[in-house]
């Protein structure tokens, strides 16, 4: 069921009401799903390869946000030095790409300039349907990149093509994308206490 399914008409019940539903939908997540996702993300940290993100519209903040807190954050009292690039970030040639070639390309053909066997593409999309997200999960399949896609609703092509799927079962866009940003920052702060000492983790504020 699709949330709101009624009007409220004081801000206090749509509130409490909008909590409970995200309560819900991260109940979704599939932990071993999480775990597989934790496991690729500190190994490609480990090893020097570079995870790309991408996501469009409110899932390419999330994208953007990624690259500050896996890679800042996890750097921070701890001696990963983890690449992480996100797609949805340069505007000029995103916009070169869409207008000379076509939109459901923009990530696809970044990832061809850049990516490597090896490296990792993490994937933002509500729907898991966009079909710049779809192409850029084929192409990364089709060139040795692990693929973690975060999707909701019905999950859509990204759920089933892509290695992980790190799916919220919810119906509004907003729920969504914060059970995403959740797991973007829990991903990040697992990973950056796993390598600390305990005594630093006690002390740091993540």
């Amino acid at each position: 069921m699709s949330f709101p399914d009624k009007k409220y008409n004081d801000i206090i019940s749509y509130s409490t009401a909008y909590f409970a539903e995200y309560t819900a939908a991260a109940a979704t997540v599939d932990m071993e799903e999480l775990d597989k996702a934790a496991g690729i993300l500190t190994k490609a940290y480990e090893t020097g390869r570079t995870v790309y993100s991408c996501g469009n519209g409110g899932s390419a903040a999330i994208a953007n946000h990624l690259v500050c807190d896996h890679c800042k954050l996890v750097q921070t009292d701890t001696k990963l030095t983890p690449r992480v690039h996100s797609l949805s970030s340069a505007i000029e040639l995103i916009t070169a790409i869409g207008n000379d070639i076509s939109y459901d390309e923009i990530f696809a053909y970044q990832l061809s300039s850049l990516a490597q066997s090896g490296d990792v593409l993490l994937t933002i999309s509500s729907s898991g349907d966009s079909e710049n997200i779809v192409r850029a999960i084929h192409w990364a399949r089709n060139n040795g990149i692990k693929v973690i896609a975060m999707t909701g609703f019905s999950g859509g092509r990204s759920a089933v093509d892509a290695d992980v799927n790190l799916h919220v079962t919810a119906e509004n866009y907003g729920i969504v994308e914060d059970v995403h940003q959740s797991l973007m920052h829990l991903l990040a702060q697992y990973i950056r206490q796993g390598v600390m000492d305990e005594r630093l983790v006690i002390e740091r504020k993540f």
